[in-house]
């Protein structure tokens, strides 16, 4: 299904076209209206006339995190404070905030992006959608809430937490579309089955599950134990929020919306352009936004992007699920490890829950991982002997897939903490 057909499959030679329109007018608008933008083009010795073709895009100086923290709170932003409408920004955990503003139009915009993510699951103006992200401050509550609104569905805006509560509201209120991250999704059917419920006593069809990386390993269990289709969202508050990209019935990669986005993919340490297919970091170019445009923001998430024809009949560019962050990635004893890596052994392995840990520590010079990993209620109640097989397997399994030996250590059921937001995988006690 498509909310916008005209606009998601329109021929790539068109989509390029109002790409090179729509970058143009956004390179002059930050040009003229945002002083970091102004001072980096000058000093690359670029004017908004020197972008003639949408190669000439990697020209342009990226945009990082800093920059964002640098002009707090409304340094980055292009239009007056009159006609910002909605603030967001980050926790600023570490360290100031990233503050992102909106227009009417942009809010528009956002509203339009999420109905075709929804509609791209399955969402129709008769669905009821439980919204299980955090309002607030936080970008993704508000912007599911407006896309489904936007199709003319049913929101529960219930947010995350009080999970029993929400598995009452989801079966009395006829919940058909979840909306939240992978890992509560899975706590909401763990807590399902403790209060002796089954999919069967729900109305659900389709999950949008998004805000951290998630393997496909993840997605089955996720599939088998709530008995749904799940679906990859994708989305950063500086770009927009949740709406960037999203999977369609083929879940076969994330569509990226290219009438509002262009997407580049660079090798992380030298900044060069990559091939199509070819995996490092995406970069983002904003060609819509009113109050905060964005020139080729690093994102730090690594993927791939690929132009091939899908078998759904969207033609924008599909980039493939984030396989983790640039910055969130576990660099031990020089091998690169990403905490989905880890996830989808053990869920190919089996025998456990899917929660675990990433737990390294430097003992001298050396640098120690330990995978921390819940077994099952019976696994965890069987025979020594059992639990020590299990373990061995699962480290000889790390060790061919990743290249590195790792500390396997079993614990028993629900004592990894749960969340009802981001799932914390990596704890890095190095002193570095």
């Amino acid at each position: 299904m498509y909310w916008n057909q005209e606009a998601e499959c329109m021929s790539r030679e068109r989509l390029q076209q109002l790409q090179l329109k729509r970058l143009k007018k956004t390179v002059e608008r930050a040009y003229k209206n945002v002083a970091h933008y102004r001072s980096v083009f000058q000093k690359a010795g670029i004017e908004p006339g020197d972008i003639k073709s949408l190669d000439d895009l990697s020209k342009l100086p990226f945009t990082v995190k800093q920059d964002f923290r640098d002009a707090y709170p409304f340094g980055l932003f292009a239009v007056p404070h009159n006609e910002i409408v909605r603030y967001h920004s980050s926790s600023g955990t570490t360290g100031k905030p990233t503050v992102v503003g909106y227009t009417r139009n942009d809010v528009a915009t956002w509203s339009e992006l999420m109905a075709r993510c929804l509609v791209s699951v399955g969402t129709t103006r008769n669905s009821v959608v439980q919204n299980a992200y955090g309002y607030g401050l936080f970008t993704g509550g508000l912007g599911v809430h407006y896309g489904a609104e936007y199709i003319g569905a049913a929101v529960i805006p219930i947010s995350g937490g009080n999970t029993q509560r929400q598995i009452m509201i989801m079966k009395d209120f006829g919940t058909d579309i979840l909306t939240c991250t992978p890992s509560y999704a899975l706590y909401i059917a763990e807590v399902m089955a403790d209060m002796g419920l089954s999919p069967a006593d729900f109305k659900l069809k389709a999950g949008l599950f998004g805000a951290e990386p998630w393997s496909e390993n993840m997605r089955r269990e996720i599939e088998a134990r709530l008995n749904i289709s799940a679906y990859d969202i994708y989305g950063l508050s500086e770009i927009i929020g949740p709406g960037v990209a999203v999977e369609c019935e083929e879940k076969n990669g994330l569509h990226i919306f290219e009438d509002h986005f262009i997407a580049e993919i660079i090798n992380p340490e030298s900044g060069e352009v990559l091939p199509g297919g070819q995996q490092g970091e995406l970069v983002l170019t904003t060609i819509t936004k009113e109050a905060l445009p964005v020139i080729r923001y690093r994102t730090g998430d690594v993927t791939s992007l690929t132009e091939e024809t899908c078998l759904c009949g969207r033609t924008h560019v599909r980039m493939n699920k984030v396989t983790g962050r640039t910055d969130d990635m576990i660099i031990v004893r020089g091998v690169n490890v990403f905490p989905t890596q880890v996830e989808s052994i053990l869920l190919e392995v089996g025998e456990t829950e899917p929660h675990y840990q990433l737990v390294v520590t430097r003992e001298g010079s050396l640098d120690m991982l330990e995978i921390r990993v819940e077994v099952s209620e019976k696994m965890f109640s069987d025979r020594i002997k059992r639990l020590e097989e299990l373990e061995d397997t699962i480290r000889t399994r790390v060790e061919s897939v990743l290249g590195i030996n790792a500390k396997i250590r079993l614990v028993e059921p629900r004592s990894i903490p749960r969340s009802e937001g981001k799932a914390v995988r990596v704890i890095d006690k190095r002193q570095i």
